[in-house]
């Protein structure tokens, strides 16, 4: 690295704060430029993406079409207050009814997902007039107050004592490692389903303003829903006037080789939250899509929702762009395509690594679930782990790393959520790498 990046590499270390780290002892790569599938430091250094950075960049990097989107509205009109209507809004806002499942018709834009979290909760309290929450343990919403609240993640764990009240979690039907004991997905599903209507009947069932699920599992690890789970919290929902929203904002947008995740499982939601995809991370932007009985609720009534950047003109026009490269290169199918591909790569390396205790994934949105022992399933590295109990994690990142792959480690987990647009030989090329890497974690495998 020359003296002016490494001087551009500590000032961004001196002067900036990073996300989810202690500061002191940080080495982060230098991204300089990208294409494609592939990022390069400011060494030259090729690194495939094999986590789309943070299951958002779904169309890839460098698309020109998404500049220029930017360029042009930038020109035109750069920023009006969201009491404005625009050509941009509109045109966004009548291509997210066309591609929602249902009678989802109306959006909230928000600027990312935790945002859209954040506004669903509020408005299935005002709606309902009813104030709990049911969520799940094993689920990440975002990081503002409210969002972490929402989800069980650990990493909010230290700032606990500041969340919002009235949020129920449960626990999720994770098959592999099912908290009921289950023999099959099936069974721990149903015991799921009845756990939840268990804790409902605990808590007042006339108290629940909405049950918030993800579309399908993401960072807490692609936890499989049984078949027939979200269209049971569907019939538990309407059984007792209970709002059904759904998190999309990693699911959504191709990354399950459907638009959306819930597509997979026959449901329409009553709000759903978006985000990541929509924009494939090249500009912020998210929202709340709401079904067409909850929108017509606030013709005659005041909505107390408002953000200064709602419906920003630049935003949306990226988004327009991105949403065009969806359907103009078929990305979505080539998603399903590419993830069958995946599973059988995937279903190769776990033969030859028995430090693989499970591979989980939905199109292209998985993880390698990684154990010390098939049989009893210790994990590599278990949930919530301390530095010290990552020792083994951390040089498989650090090999990851080095053979050139960025992507998301987290426990036990090694994430594969490339964009949409990888090839073949893309992906073997990324599987080579983990399987280099799965080779130091096979030597702790008793």
């Amino acid at each position: 690295m020359n003296i002016t990046n490494k001087t551009n590499t500590l000032d961004n270390l001196r002067y900036t704060l990073f996300s989810w780290s202690a500061q002191g002892g940080l080495s982060p790569i230098h991204a300089d430029h990208a294409k494609g599938v592939y990022i390069n430091d400011a060494t030259g250094k090729k690194y495939i993406d094999f986590s789309s950075q943070l299951m958002n960049v779904n169309i890839g990097h460098g698309r020109t079409e998404v500049a220029y989107a930017v360029q042009q509205q930038m020109e035109r009109l750069s920023y009006v207050a969201p009491s404005f209507s625009t050509d941009v809004r509109g045109k966004l806002g009548k291509t997210l009814a066309r591609i929602t499942p249902g009678n989802l018709t109306k959006t909230f834009f928000t600027l990312g997902g935790a945002e859209a979290i954040d506004n669903a909760v509020k408005l299935a309290r005002l709606h309902t007039g009813r104030h709990k929450i049911m969520t799940q343990y094993r689920a990440y919403h975002g990081a503002t107050i409210g969002a972490i609240s929402a989800g069980g993640d650990p990493r909010k764990l230290q700032v606990d004592s500041q969340q919002i009240p009235n949020i129920v979690h449960v626990q999720n039907p994770y098959a592999y490692r099912c908290p009921w004991y289950s023999s099959s997905i099936e069974e721990c599903g149903e015991r799921g389903l009845a756990n939840i209507e268990m804790i409902l009947k605990y808590e007042g069932p006339e108290n629940f303003a909405a049950i918030l699920m993800e579309g399908e599992s993401g960072s807490s690890g692609c936890i499989k829903y049984p078949p027939f789970y979200l269209k049971g919290i569907r019939e538990i929902c309407d059984r007792y006037g209970i709002l059904f929203i759904v998190d999309e904002v990693m699911s959504g947008f191709g990354r399950t080789g459907k638009w959306f995740g819930i597509e997979h499982h026959n449901v329409t939601p009553d709000m759903m939250c978006i985000a990541k995809g929509l924009t494939s991370g090249y500009l912020p932007l998210g929202g709340l899509v709401v079904t067409d009985k909850i929108a017509s609720r606030y013709d005659d009534n005041y909505l107390p929702l408002g953000l200064t950047y709602s419906a920003h003109p630049v935003s949306c026009a990226v988004a327009l762009a991105v949403l065009d490269i969806y359907e103009k290169d078929g990305l979505i199918d080539q998603a399903a395509r590419n993830g069958a591909y995946m599973d059988y790569c995937m279903t190769d390396l776990r033969d030859r690594h028995p430090s693989i205790g499970d591979w989980r994934n939905t199109g292209l949105l998985g993880c390698l679930e990684l154990v010390k022992n098939r049989r009893t399933k210790e994990p590599m590295a278990p949930f919530n782990a301390k530095s010290h109990q990552l020792e083994v994690m951390k040089q498989v990142a650090a090999k990851i790393r080095e053979l050139g792959m960025f992507t998301f480690v987290k426990w036990n987990f090694i994430f594969v959520a490339p964009p949409l647009n990888i090839t073949q030989e893309e992906i073997d090329e990324g599987v080579s790498i983990i399987s280099k890497a799965l080779d130091i974690a096979d030597q702790e495998v008793h």
